[in-house]
């Protein structure tokens, strides 16, 4: 086709059709809550696909299988630990999160949530929740930024620093644009191209080894060679150190950018059927990911002798873009390199707006301009978008950045600082606004402390910053409830009459 290379066509072609999915979007974008959270009218499939997209960033096609790559199969802890805290996220939050944002003053986000239930009469847990979304996701969003680069890089053989403004501004187009809808809708077509690379990818590796007998002897050989039992999933484990991999799955209470699906879904309804397409989704693409990164293995190791290899050895993450490459006709290869893309994407895209929400909704309109139009606040939140890019963008720089190193840290971050307080402000009517401020705090605190302060080669290092941060947390917020006044009836009766109306709902 001229000249042109058919990968970089394909995947070109599919960028500009993502920024046309977005210019789409910008016509049914009429106020901030079209532009926060789609104007609360999701269906089930495009919130259980939109919901799984935003979570599955590019540590899913490039973290993940680099992990497995390296290690063997005791990376795939971290994905029966997500998928376990996935399962538990829709069953005990997604439904209840829906209608108690309604009853509270139809929260449009996260912090205007904790600050309408727990009554507060002063806006500190509003500005503590915030500043904790806009310092973890501006982190969580350089995570989908170097992701990009890396794919642009290797692509279209261009240096690092360019590669990262390609990425960047691939998603920064369609998302200042078209805002939430514009986010869902792209999500539902990446969350396809997800799971049909996923899953196509692994078949042909295995085919290109020569069967699975083929597979078995090549892994064999290459365990000999490495003196790693790459099969085993209790490889060099402690208790310890399992629990550190399953405990990715406590972080799915507290991820702002996932809790917003639930809170823009049409009905409590639409959300169990959501469920059931979100969860099956998610295994299939998770051992997708797994079977890249370990039948990738066994691929270099018997192709060992090539640049390619060369390559993956070095930087394992790079294990799908390279398999993609050399597997596939060129044209097809640009479309499963577009599903790297489309899980940077779908994330980048929407932790872009909550970041921008937190700015716009619980800053912005809660403190500087209470009474500013629809229209004024739209384009801040587009403005904002660009803000917050340029940070992601700039903490990125560093090309040595590893993909699953940035997402651990924000998860963490998120799942320790937020989780407790959601799934206790759910459950818990004596909860109180000081106990929410103590979990926050002690939770963000704890993970910033147990990953900067501790010796690396302390024991205690090695444990997941995830798991004294949920519980330090956890423990802060009961003892200081307890030890606080009980709420306003005012608030227990609301809290009562969204419980009732969740379980009418059903």
């Amino acid at each position: 086709m001229f000249g042109l290379d058919p990968t970089i066509v394909t995947f070109t072609i599919y960028i500009f059709g993502m920024i046309g999915i977005g210019v789409a979007a910008y016509y049914y974008t009429k106020d901030l809550s079209d532009y926060i959270l789609g104007g609360r009218r999701l269906g089930s499939f495009v919130t259980a696909m939109s919901a799984g997209a935003s979570d599955m960033s590019g540590w899913l096609l490039m973290g993940l299988p680099g992990a497995v790559y390296l290690s063997g199969l005791v990376e795939g802890w971290i994905a029966i630990g997500l998928t376990l805290g996935a399962y538990l996220n829709w069953l005990f939050v997604a439904g209840r999160l829906r209608v108690y944002t309604e009853f509270n003053q139809n929260a449009l986000t996260l912090p205007e949530y904790f600050h309408h239930r727990f009554g507060t009469r002063h806006n500190a847990l509003k500005i503590v929740s915030a500043s904790i979304i806009l310092v973890f996701f501006t982190i969580y969003c350089a995570s989908g930024v170097v992701a990009g680069a890396k794919l642009f890089q290797n692509l279209f053989s261009i240096d690092y620093s360019t590669a990262l403004w390609y990425g960047a501004l691939a998603t920064i187009a369609y998302t200042f644009i078209g805002g939430f809808l514009a986010v869902s809708w792209t999500d539902t077509i990446q969350a396809t191209l997800m799971i049909f690379a996923l899953l196509l990818t692994p078949v042909f590796v295995v085919i290109s080894i020569g069967g699975i007998d083929d597979l078995q002897n090549v892994v064999q050989q290459a365990e000999m060679s490495a003196q790693k039992e790459f099969t085993d999933l209790f490889r060099g484990t402690t208790i310890m150190g399992l629990l550190s991999l399953a405990a990715w799955g406590l972080g799915y209470f507290g991820q702002p950018h996932i809790l917003a699906r639930f809170m823009a879904a049409d009905s409590v309804r639409s959300l169990n059927k959501a469920r059931k397409i979100s969860m099956t989704w998610m295994v299939l693409c998770l051992v997708g990911a797994v079977a890249i990164g370990f039948f990738g293995m066994a691929y270099f190791y018997a192709n060992a002798n090539t640049a390619s290899a060369a390559l993956v050895n070095h930087e394992p993450e790079q294990v799908f873009i390279e398999l993609s490459r050399l597997l596939f006709n060129p044209w097809i290869a640009g479309i499963l390199l577009s599903a790297i893309l489309a899980a940077v994407m779908s994330t980048l895209s929407c932790q872009l707006l909550i970041s921008s929400s937190a700015i716009t909704e619980d800053f912005y309109k809660g403190f500087i301009r209470p009474k500013a139009s629809e229209k004024e606040l739209v384009w801040l939140g587009r403005a904002m978008v660009l803000v917050i890019a340029a940070i992601a963008i700039w903490i990125a720089q560093d090309q040595n950045s590893k993909v699953l190193k940035l997402v651990e840290f924000a998860w963490a971050g998120f799942g320790s600082a937020f989780g407790p307080v959601v799934l206790l402000s759910l459950f818990w009517k004596r909860m109180t606004s000081s106990g929410a401020m103590a979990g926050m705090l002690t939770g963000a605190i704890t993970v910033f402390a147990w990953k900067e302060c501790l010796p690396q080669e302390s024991e205690w290092a090695q444990v997941y910053e995830m798991i004294p941060g949920f519980m330090f947390a956890a423990i802060a917020i009961i003892i200081v409830s307890l030890l606080s006044a009980k709420p306003d009836e005012a608030i227990t009766d609301t809290f009562e009459k969204a419980q009732k109306a969740y379980h009418d709902a059903l």
